[in-house]
């Protein structure tokens, strides 16, 4: 038997309920994994709240973990029990065991610990396909970046600075600013105290920005766009502060031509192929020490509930980790 947080209905953190589960033993093309640490994300509130409604309840939220393989299911040859693996998605990550489909994992080399691993998978894959594929950052590229303190903040702040880019970052309060400006950020806009419009104006010298990165939703919005040059990118990954609503089009059009997107790290690693490009890509920059992986905060995974009422809060800075 194994332990999990479960959803028995949607709603706020007392919702996250710790169960005895029976895990089973895995299908076609799938393993069972023991896990070491599982990743925390503003995306395990998305599940629990209903915004991102699952198919069937209860469900067990969780969508990043690291561990190793304990037993193999029929048709997978790529993976043998004993492995080290990490992954960034389908749902189902907290917990103490759980199946998983082989082709969704990743292995991770012994010079990465569990922790890392688990607290990297999403966050740094997902920095890796908008820097790398949504708007290909290099020299001369100048972006926002909101949350810059956060999870995936962090590893931005040092990935774009790697590749030559200048990132303007906000956050909330001078602590976060300076632990964005110690990650490889430029520049930090505090934004409790700043209008981050008017700084990015002064900062850029009126030339405005490439790119804006927007994980907080209706609270940026559509101020992020007035940071963006003519045929400028806006990136909404995100929705910290609640859904943009009512957006019309045509201010796109009056900002200057601008270009919209909606990515998800799903779409962009849907292939073995992708996974593996955009994984590697993210291992071999960590192994190196060009993006260090901050993990800030660590939780027992019975007190999932507590992880996510700081979540929510904007308590935490860098990534969270719960542990079986």
């Amino acid at each position: 038997m194994a332990q999990a947080i479960r959803v028995h209905k949607v709603g706020g953190p007392e919702v996250l309920q710790f169960e005895t589960i029976e895990v089973g033993e895995p299908g076609q093309g799938q393993i069972k994994m023991k896990q070491h640490a599982i990743g925390v994300n503003y995306i395990d509130v998305y599940l629990r709240t209903g915004l991102y409604p699952q198919p069937s309840h209860p469900f067990i939220p969780g969508m990043e973990g690291a561990g190793e393989v304990v037993a193999v299911g029929p048709g997978v040859s790529e993976l043998k029990v004993g492995d080290r693996v990490a992954y960034a998605g389908p749902a189902g990550g907290y917990a103490t065991e759980r199946l998983i489909a082989a082709d969704r994992v990743v292995k991770i080399p012994s010079s990465i610990d569990y922790k890392t691993a688990a607290a990297m998978m999403l966050q740094g894959m997902t920095v890796r396909y908008l820097i790398r594929k949504t708007y290909k950052v290099g020299p001369g590229t100048t972006l926002l970046w909101h949350a810059a303190a956060g999870g995936v903040g962090l590893i931005a702040c040092q990935w774009v600075k790697h590749l030559g880019g200048t990132l303007i970052g906000t956050a909330g309060g001078p602590a976060k600013c300076k632990l964005a400006l110690e990650h490889g950020a430029a520049y930090c806009i505090d934004y409790t105290k700043e209008d981050f419009v008017a700084r990015v104006k002064e900062i850029t010298g009126g030339k405005l920005c490439d790119v804006v990165y927007d994980s907080i939703g209706k609270d940026t919005f559509p101020k992020s766009l007035d940071c963006l040059k003519p045929l400028g990118l806006f990136v909404t990954f995100g929705n910290a502060s609640g859904p943009i609503e009512n957006f019309n089009a045509g201010i796109l059009a009056a900002k200057g031509s601008l270009y919209m997107t909606r990515p998800t790290l799903a779409t962009y690693t849907a292939s073995r192929a992708d996974l593996l490009e955009t994984a590697n890509d993210l291992i071999d920059v960590v192994s190196k020490g060009i993006v260090k992986i901050e993990v800030n905060h660590t939780y027992a995974l019975k007190d999932a509930a507590q992880a996510h009422r700081d979540l929510e809060a904007r308590k935490t800075t860098g990534s969270i980790v719960l542990l079986p």
